[in-house]
Parts: structure tokens; C-alpha cells; sequence
């Protein structure tokens, strides 16, 4: 692929998944308040939500085990398609099995991030369309489009107010006219997408049977050392994390949604600072360096009975937590075979899920038992014993651009 055609297909991928992310952002913060404006009680909806995160998660899998018979432009195409159907269902009905089946086929992301199939196949794609110089930096803008999608889609859920309030809607009718903007930025991605190639590597992925010898043992060791992080990061979510702020030090929730905010632009920011800082001291280095104190900033947090102290300690540790995140994606793509990325990415997406979806259930029962601050703790003592064993086991494993300096 020469220089200009990588950037071309960089440029698509890009537009489709900042599109996605408003989407993403936008239905994270309507589908609870949706529900329970047409009626229905808080176990159905915590069913559908639930119902939600198993269709994506069901889809990251099926991403696997198709992957090495579609294309990659085909599957593209159909996850964002499928999100246009549950979409375009969800909002037609008001029977709550036929909400939940939409939630389930929509793979609708409510956590407020996409970690569903679709960042698995750009992953896999991303590399093949620059050098191993310009990878991290690729994953960096990535990653701050995703982040600018996400909070601009949640601004875009005031939508409903301002429709009542421009056009005299009643808050049902304005509310579906606001989820039908999902369904319309879902299409508008499956359109993006039906222009990227049909396999941009040039090479056939192969599946997880099929990883080489070097790759297997590579793959599986941080895919273990993936559900550790995320598992230890389950209990630090946002939701953890603003309820922390709110009864530990009694601010408002408007007080907190702006400390959330100013974190976020933090985050976004922090991704091409990890791109500038890997190509200093490296990939591994810069995920374990800035890991490690944005670990160990959980602890100042729960140690400090001031608000303001607190929220200053949270917003470094926001500026530093997220830049493994470009760093890390980089990094999996480098050190397996071209035609092992899809693979790589899939399974590593996977056990992160996992590991994310495990620890909130733990944090309630840590709170009641141990104080609000426990959850935190336990974070940070988990976090740090990952960036441990991840110096460990790949200290030595250099990605190529590294490698080549190194020789």
C-alpha cells in the first residue's frame, strides 16, 4: 500500500469512527431514559442493557471465528448495519421482549464506549496502512477521535429538551426523533465503511489455531495480563467512581459530571502525548511508566478528605490513565504477524471485557464491607501488580521500529 492510499483508508476509518462514537456516546445516555419513559420498570431495563452488552459481546466473538472467512470490508459493514435494525426496532415497539431482542441485535454500546467488534477489525486494519514508525501515532489520533465522538454524542442527548422546547414535541416524540439520529449515524458508517477494501493487509487472517509458534505463547501470556489490568480497572469505572466523589465528599452530580468532563479532555489529550513519548523510550515503557503513577494516584485519592485535592489528584491521574491505551493497542499489533492481527486483537478485546464486566459486581459488596474507598485500593494494588508482571514477561519483546534502533 503506498503512503497516499494508507492515508486514504486511514481517513475513512477515522470518519467512521468518530461518527460511531457520537452514536455511541448519544445512546449510552438515552437508552436508560427511553426505557423508562415508555414504562418500563428498572429490572426490565437493567434486562435490556444487560441484553445489550451480550449481543456486543457476541459479536467480538463471532468477529473471530468469521474474520477468516469475510472480509474485513463485509463485516464492517454488517456490525454497523445491525445497529441501524435494533435501532430502527427499539424505537418501533413497545413490547419488552422485542426491546430487549432490538438492545441484543443492536449490540448497543450503553457503557458510554465502543468495545464491541467493530474497534477489533480497525485494529487489525490500522497497521497495514502506515509504517512501524507511524503506527502508535495512527492509534493515537484513533483513539482521540473516538474520545471527541463520545462527548460530543453525550452533549448530543440534550437533543430531546431542545426539540420540545424548538418544535412543541411531547418528550416521547422528541426523545424517538433524538434515537433516530443513532440509526441514521450507524448508516452513514456502513456507507463510510463499504469503500474500505476488502482486506487492506493483503494477506488473510488467520485464527487463533492457526497463530504462529512465536506468536502463541505471546498472545496468550498478555491476554492474561489484559484481564488482570481490566479486571482491576472494573472497579475504578466511571459510574464507581462518580458515585465515590458524590457520597465521599457530598458535591452535586453536576459538580461531578464537570470533573468527568474536564477528565475526558485530559484523556483525549494524553493519547498523542503517548505517541510523542513512545518514540523516546518506547512502547512498553511508556504503558508501564505512565501506568504505574496513575495506579498509584488511586491511593492519594482515597487518602485525601478534601474535594478539591481529590478532584486535582483524579484529573492527573485522567491525564496519565489513558496512555497506554494507543501505546498498548500498538504494541499487540507489532509483535504478532500481519495476518495474526485480527486474531490478536480479537482475543485480547475479548478477555478485557471480561475482566470489565467482572469487577463491579465485587465493588458494591467491597463498599458496604470495607468503606467507599476500597474499590479503589484494590484498583490500584491490582493495576500496579500488572504492570509488573507486564515488565516481566515482555521487557524483552520489542516491536520492529524498536527492534531495528536496538540493532
Amino acid at each position: 500500500m503506498t503512503p497516499r492510499e494508507g492515508e486514504r483508508q486511514r481517513r475513512i476509518l477515522y470518519a467512521g469512527a468518530f461518527l460511531r462514537a457520537l452514536g455511541v456516546g448519544l445512546m449510552a445516555v438515552l437508552i436508560g431514559l427511553y426505557a423508562a419513559r415508555i414504562g418500563l420498570a428498572a429490572a426490565q431495563i437493567g434486562v435490556i442493557l444487560s441484553c445489550a452488552l451480550w449481543g456486543a459481546a457476541l459479536a467480538a466473538g463471532a468477529t473471530l471465528w468469521f474474520g477468516t472467512r469475510a472480509s474485513q470490508r463485509a463485516m464492517l459493514v454488517a456490525l454497523s448495519a445491525l445497529p441501524v435494525l435494533g435501532g430502527a426496532l427499539f424505537l418501533c415497539t413497545d413490547s419488552f421482549p422485542l426491546l430487549a431482542a432490538a438492545a441484543f441485535v443492536g449490540m448497543f454500546n450503553v457503557n458510554g464506549r465502543d468495545r464491541g467488534a467493530i474497534p477489533i477489525v480497525e485494529q487489525a486494519i490500522f497497521p497495514a496502512t502506515t509504517d512501524d514508525r507511524g503506527r502508535t501515532k495512527v492509534f493515537a489520533w484513533y483513539n482521540v477521535l473516538l474520545d471527541a465522538g463520545y462527548a460530543v454524542g453525550g452533549l448530543l442527548a440534550a437533543l430531546p429538551t431542545l426539540l420540545e422546547a424548538a418544535l412543541g414535541l411531547t418528550p416521547l416524540q422528541s426523545m424517538r426523533a433524538a434515537l433516530s439520529l443513532f440509526c441514521v449515524l450507524y448508516g452513514a458508517v456502513a456507507i463510510i465503511y463499504s469503500r474500505v477494501p476488502s482486506h487492506v493487509a493483503g494477506s488473510a487472517p488467520v485464527g487463533l489455531r492457526q497463530l504462529s509458534p512465536a506468536s502463541r505463547p505471546i498472545v496468550a501470556k498478555i491476554s492474561v495480563l489484559f484481564l488482570l489490568d481490566a479486571f482491576g480497572g472494573g472497579f475504578v469505572g466511571s459510574a464507581i467512581l462518580a458515585y465515590f466523589f458524590a457520597e465521599r465528599f457530598q458535591v452535586p452530580a453536576a459538580q461531578v459530571a464537570v470533573l468527568f468532563t474536564l477528565g475526558r479532555v485530559l484523556s483525549a489529550c494524553s493519547h498523542l502525548a503517548a505517541a510523542w513519548l513512545s518514540k523516546r523510550i518506547g512502547l512498553l515503557n511508556t504503558m508501564i511508566y505512565t501506568h504505574v503513577p496513575s495506579s498509584l494516584l488511586l491511593f492519594t485519592i482515597v487518602a485525601t478528605d478534601h474535594f478539591t485535592i481529590a478532584a486535582l489528584l483524579f484529573l492527573l491521574r485522567e491525564g496519565l490513565n489513558e496512555m497506554d491505551v494507543p501505546t498498548r493497542q500498538s504494541y499487540v499489533m507489532a509483535v504478532v504477524l500481519p495476518q495474526e492481527r485480527l486474531a490478536a486483537a480479537g482475543i485480547t478485546a475479548l478477555v478485557r471485557s471480561g475482566g470489565w464486566a467482572l469487577a463491579p459486581m465485587l465493588a458494591g459488596v467491597l463498599m458496604e464491607a470495607g468503606g467507599l474507598g476500597l474499590p479503589l485500593i484494590v484498583a490500584g494494588a491490582t493495576k500496579l501488580s500488572y504492570d509488573v508482571f507486564l515488565w516481566r514477561e515482555f521487557r524483552r519483546v520489542k516491536p520492529p521500529e524498536e527492534a531495528a534502533s536496538a540493532g
